[in-house]
């Protein structure tokens, strides 16, 4: 185990959206030397462990190190708590605790998840950034034991991770705490952590921001 990894926290990776506003799968969109996929969970794996990545049914994903755990979300559709619960399922008796990413979360920062894990402490069971006038539930650190109330919302079609964060013990981190973060990458005022990529303007605006050529066919 990487010594910079934090001990008792695993990491799951969302890869199921549907990705209608971009036009292509997320997963497979080219970021330097990697896809997007395979930069996320590299980033990850850099402070977490283990690691699973949820896919939608048949969904086909890049190749991936053989250390991460695949697992297929039953139900297509329902949004991202279903895909959080069947991470942390997966997670059961393997971590404490996980941090939770989208795919398309291309500056997912290690410095971020650290300093989340940390405010969680034991006296809480989720903790979850808010910026920009909203919360970011897929860069959040959820206990795995919350997966029992998750389940209890999906089975009342109670689908917002708003729903979880009122149901558990949750810590809300507003924007100039998280700014307390060693190390954490900014951009200008921005932290880079909390940008996703739903269109393909953001996509070629993020491969600025990282340095990174812009493919020469975009499309």
């Amino acid at each position: 185990m990487s010594a910079d990894r934090v001990l008792g926290l695993g990491a799951v990776v969302l890869a199921g959206g549907r990705s209608r506003r971009m036009g292509r799968p997320k997963a497979w969109l080219p970021f330097g030397d990697d896809v997007l996929l395979q930069r996320v969970v590299r980033r990850l794996a850099a402070v977490a462990a283990p690691l699973v990545v949820v896919r939608a049914p048949g969904q086909d994903l890049p190749p991936l190190p053989p250390d991460v755990t695949l697992v297929e979300d039953p139900v297509e559709g329902r949004g991202p708590l279903q895909g959080i619960a069947v991470g942390l399922a997966a997670l059961s008796g393997k971590a404490d605790a996980a941090f939770v990413s989208s795919t398309d979360a291309p500056f997912v920062d290690p410095a971020l998840v650290r300093f989340l894990w940390d405010l969680r402490g034991s006296a809480h069971d989720v903790v979850v950034p808010r910026g920009g006038g909203h919360y970011h539930p897929l860069a959040a650190v959820y206990g795995v034991s919350v997966v029992s109330e998750i389940d209890a919302l999906l089975a009342e079609d109670r689908l917002r991770p708003f729903f979880l964060f009122e149901r558990v013990r949750t810590l809300v981190v507003p924007e100039d705490r998280l700014r307390e973060a060693p190390g954490l990458s900014l951009s200008g005022d921005e932290i880079l952590a909390l940008r996703n990529l739903n269109t393909p303007e953001d996509w070629l605006a993020a491969l600025d921001v990282a340095g990174l050529p812009r493919p020469r066919d975009p499309a």
